[in-house]
């Protein structure tokens, strides 16, 4: 397998101190909720944390799976770790390290919405719209990247890679 590195560490934190800049002006004065999708989005969403700046922020994680072991997805949505907090009333920020398809996040937008929550939105680290199969755009987009089986930054290949600093691209 060859990495060849897509996103620097430096590239990746400039981004997120953006991202928290954005989301800490738009919910201002909110009751804001974000939750963290695991595995993948756990490195990106401590940092993420750090870069808001909200009283009374909340976090929380769910785990859910679509994808297995393998780099192609299975189609079956499983839900093995539900949130633990009550959503009712609150602005819930759904945080994914990766969106591809956009079933997965479209299924977890709707199981929210059903938890009357005041809001649902989506912030993902990676946006690959070129591969989306419903009608979903993230509201808020670290990078578009088109192509390629990237890792590294809490994304994984067989639970490998999470650990790099950097994200790249993975010759399979």
């Amino acid at each position: 397998m060859v990495r060849k590195t897509i996103l620097s560490k430096a590239q990746l934190q400039r981004r997120v101190v953006e991202l928290g800049a954005e989301i800490s002006h738009d919910y201002a004065a909110k009751p804001l909720v974000l939750i963290g999708v695991l595995n993948g989005a756990f490195i990106f969403m401590a940092d993420l944390v750090r870069a808001i700046s909200l009283p009374g922020l909340q976090v929380d994680f769910i785990r859910v799976a679509s994808y297995g072991k393998s780099s192609e997805s299975s189609g079956t949505i499983t839900l093995s770790k539900d949130v633990e907090l009550d959503l009712a009333g609150k602005h819930v920020l759904l945080v994914e390290d990766i969106v591809d398809t956009g079933r997965t996040l479209a299924w977890l937008v709707e199981a929210f919405n059903r938890k009357d929550a005041a809001s649902v939105r989506i912030c993902t680290l990676i946006n690959k719209a070129e591969r989306r199969e419903v009608d979903l755009q993230p509201d808020y987009a670290g990078f578009d990247i088109a192509e390629g089986f990237l890792v590294g930054y809490g994304l994984d290949y067989a639970e490998d890679f999470r650990y790099l600093p950097e994200v790249a691209h993975l010759e399979l």
